[in-house]
């Protein structure tokens, strides 16, 4: 409103002045963007604007050309300045020219002209606020060795690389990926004769268009926020905001099963719709599809899917995902109708600043492809159990610098295949009195089918030189109880790691630890190299 006031306010000053020019005509822009060397100005229409021609600004009654035009576009020119002139951004210029049909200029139609201009650029505003470069990544490298008399040496690289690079340029092009190379070195005495040493995956890799700020199109290989238990697709998905409301397609390929790469046989498509919301105390989003995969061309699995994410005044926080399987060609002993594959559900309470609760439960079958497992139908079948969890997690703070906790879960099936209970105690202090630097106890105790375990961990972490130089030491000691041999196997670990802040954001670590067993000593070396960049639009 204060612009346009002030655009109003300019038009009346020089109404006058650009009647007395008889046969000429104003057209107003206005300064969007001043650099050292060149001012731009934007126009609703620059087509009668020539380069070499000057632009004015209104001084009391008079006009004094300011700006020469060295280049233009449809809209905005490109212009230096003339006559010691001085002007700052949001300064309304004019440019006269004698149109061939003279007609009067009325104020009224002025008022309208800058209203129309102010409209579109703060459209335009919105715009570059919408599509602002943001080039986030990493790059890392790393070492993993163990020593040890009766097994030998092994070694393992890996190379990661992540890029998540928006609106390259302020433009509607969006580029991520997430890169992973990783390479086994086998001890002498194995034969790597049929053995896989080299494992190269692509995660993501994906352009993403942004047509407006309401619809998107994707392509490449990309995990749907929306629809996250899909997994990743390799080929094409567009998403359309209504309002609240939003519909997505997807068509392409699923990553090969074994490999992980591209399998053009794996064909899959679908459709999803959802609902969003997001006000001062509500924010959620759930999401319903349908998707149909197949193997070349013939139906391998054809599923509804659902999900959901809700945080209700920043002090609950749920989520859940379910599948139910539509299709079947195997009836014989086995129930027709929908089939539920996979459920879980989570939920978080935050009581205060001192306590929050988590509980979460999930049941999962086997997913059957019909194509994909068509030797092995009838016995993926005859094992149709559900395989179950329940987890419980209590954090607490009752004074400064001390966190303690404790967690259980719990796995089950009506076979009794697979249970496992897990206990989990924990302890921290944050900041030691008189030392310095944060200790934290760990305790775990597993039972399962056939063995019994217990471990407990010590670890001391501080800064030996303030942002430059971090320091952790630990103790581990394990007991594994085998229910089936009676046998008993003690491990103690002690194990310490340095970190080592080069630059703001490339960042070296190693870690050395030796492993205590009946049989002998294990010692192991790690070493990581991690580079981050980050550049994004001022």
């Amino acid at each position: 409103m204060k612009i346009k006031l002030i655009n109003i306010l300019a038009i009346l000053l020089t109404a006058s002045v650009a009647f007395s020019q008889s046969g000429s005509e104003l057209i107003q822009g206005k300064v969007t963007f001043i650099t050292s060397k060149n001012i731009y100005v934007k126009f609703d229409d620059t087509e009668h604007i020539r380069i070499g021609d000057s632009l004015q600004i209104s001084k009391g009654a008079t006009m004094t050309s300011c700006l020469s035009v060295t280049q233009k576009s449809s809209t905005s020119c490109v212009c230096v300045l003339l006559n010691d002139c001085e002007l700052k951004k949001e300064d309304v210029v004019f440019f006269r020219y004698v149109p061939e049909v003279v007609e009067p200029i009325s104020i009224a139609e002025l008022i309208e002209e800058s209203e129309t201009v102010n409209q579109k650029e703060n459209k335009s505003t919105q715009n570059q606020l919408l599509f602002k470069e943001r080039i986030k990544g990493r790059v890392s490298a790393a070492t993993y060795s163990s020593f040890s008399n009766d097994r030998g040496e092994r070694h393992r690289v890996m190379y990661r690389f992540s890029l998540n690079a928006a609106h390259i340029n302020n433009s509607k092009i969006s580029f991520e990926s997430y890169l992973n190379y990783r390479e086994n070195f086998l001890p002498p005495t194995e034969s790597n004769v049929g053995k896989q040493t080299k494992f190269f995956r692509v995660y993501n890799l994906a352009v993403r268009y942004d047509v407006d700020s309401t619809l998107s199109l994707l392509v490449g290989r990309k995990i749907n926020n929306k629809a996250s238990s899909l997994g990743a697709i390799d080929g094409f998905q567009g998403e359309k905001l209504i309002g609240n409301n939003y519909v997505g397609i997807i068509a392409g390929f699923r990553p090969d099963i074994r490999e992980y790469g591209f399998n053009p046989s794996l064909f899959q498509y679908g459709a999803y719709i959802g609902r969003k919301l997001n006000t001062k105390k509500i924010y959620a989003q759930t999401t319903v599809g349908l998707l149909e995969q197949r193997n070349k061309g013939a139906i391998d699995r054809r599923y509804l899917y659902f999900q959901h994410s809700s945080t209700f005044n920043r002090n609950i926080n749920l989520f859940g995902s379910l599948e139910l399987d539509t299709y079947s060609t195997y009836h014989e002993g086995f129930k027709k109708g929908l089939r539920m594959t996979n459920l879980y559900v989570s939920a978080r309470y935050k009581f205060s600043r001192k306590l929050n609760v988590n509980v979460s439960y999930d049941s999962r079958k086997r997913v059957v492809f019909y194509e994909t497992f068509k030797t092995e139908i009838e016995r993926l079948l005859e094992d149709d159990e559900a395989r179950q969890g329940l987890r419980f997690r209590l954090n607490v703070k009752p004074i400064k610098y001390v966190n303690v906790g404790a967690a259980y879960s719990k796995r089950f099936q009506n076979s009794q295949q697979n249970k496992s209970d897990n206990i989990n105690a924990f302890a921290s202090l944050s900041k030691i009195p008189s030392i310095g630097g944060r200790l934290s106890v760990n305790y775990n105790m597993n039972t399962s089918a056939y063995v019994k375990s217990k471990v407990i961990s010590i670890r001391h972490s501080r800064s030996l030189i303030k942002s430059k130089l971090n320091a952790n030491f630990y103790f581990r000691m394990a007991n594994y109880h085998y229910l089936q041999s009676e046998i008993d196997t003690k491990l103690t670990y002690y194990g310490t790691s340095l970190s080592y802040r080069i630059t703001r954001k490339l960042l070296f670590s190693i870690l050395g630890e030796m492993a205590m067993r009946p049989t002998g000593e294990t010692y192991r070396v790690n070493a990581k190299i991690v580079q981050r960049f980050d550049k994004k639009t001022k």
